[in-house]
């Protein structure tokens, strides 16, 4: 009776581990393709992995892949000390021209990204960013887990060198670790799937350039019901 008991553990423990999705790589080679640039006009370029965007004249940019639901995704990020940058997910454009939410006398263009940003903080962002934690882009535009203490978690972040970031959206739960340090950890229920998109912000006419770069960008697709931490 325990020998079948063992075997049957075995077999669950085997089937739940076979479901589990692999990681797909995103960044690789020389290569964009997967990837879609949306809004102004800086450039991106991908050379032995390193996926570097640019600064250029115009709104923010954004490079994006997907759509995707439940997920964890990590990456490596490297920006400008004097630049501002962010990752999307589940995000969107709109598809005509609508009112901000936070502030309907401002009119989003069609094809304007909006949706979660998780923030890669940079003195742009004054005192008020936090590395990790997540704006609404384009729509609330406000910082969406309130409890975090921002001037203790930005210490975590290492300006202008490689920071590990890792992100985790399973329902409306959404998490975050900047270098193994958990920083967000709030529910939201406005987007249940999107793409990602590696923000280039725009820049005050006369500065820059200046450019942001990621590394061993992947993702795993998630289970709702799978533990992950």
């Amino acid at each position: 009776m325990n020998r079948i008991l063992v075997f049957l553990a075995v077999a669950v423990f085997s089937s739940t581990l076979s479901l589990a999705a692999e990681w797909v790589e995103l960044s690789g080679g020389d290569t964009l393709d997967g990837w879609k640039k949306l809004g102004g006009e800086a450039t991106y370029v991908s050379n032995n992995g390193v996926i570097t965007g640019t600064t250029g004249p115009g709104k923010n940019t954004f490079l994006t892949s997907g759509p995707y639901g439940d997920f964890v995704l990590e990456f490596e990020v490297r920006c400008d000390p004097d630049l501002n940058s962010g990752v999307q997910i589940r995000s969107h454009q709109y598809a005509e021209e609508t009112p901000q939410e936070s502030k309907p006398n401002r009119m989003r263009e069609k094809g304007e990204v909006y949706g979660y940003q998780c923030e890669i903080t940079s003195k742009t962002n004054g005192e008020n960013g936090c590395a990790g934690n997540f704006w609404d882009e384009g729509r609330r535009t406000r910082w969406l887990d309130t409890t975090v203490n921002a001037a203790e978690k930005q210490a975590l972040y290492k300006p202008g060198e490689w920071n590990q970031f890792r992100v985790i959206a399973q329902g409306d739960r959404i998490r975050s670790f900047v270098n193994g340090t958990p920083i967000a950890d709030f529910r939201d229920d406005r987007d249940t799937s999107g793409f990602i998109g590696l923000q280039v912000h725009s820049i005050k006419q006369g500065t820059g350039p200046f450019s942001v770069s990621w590394k061993n960008i992947r993702i795993r697709e998630l289970d709702k019901n799978e533990n992950v931490d």
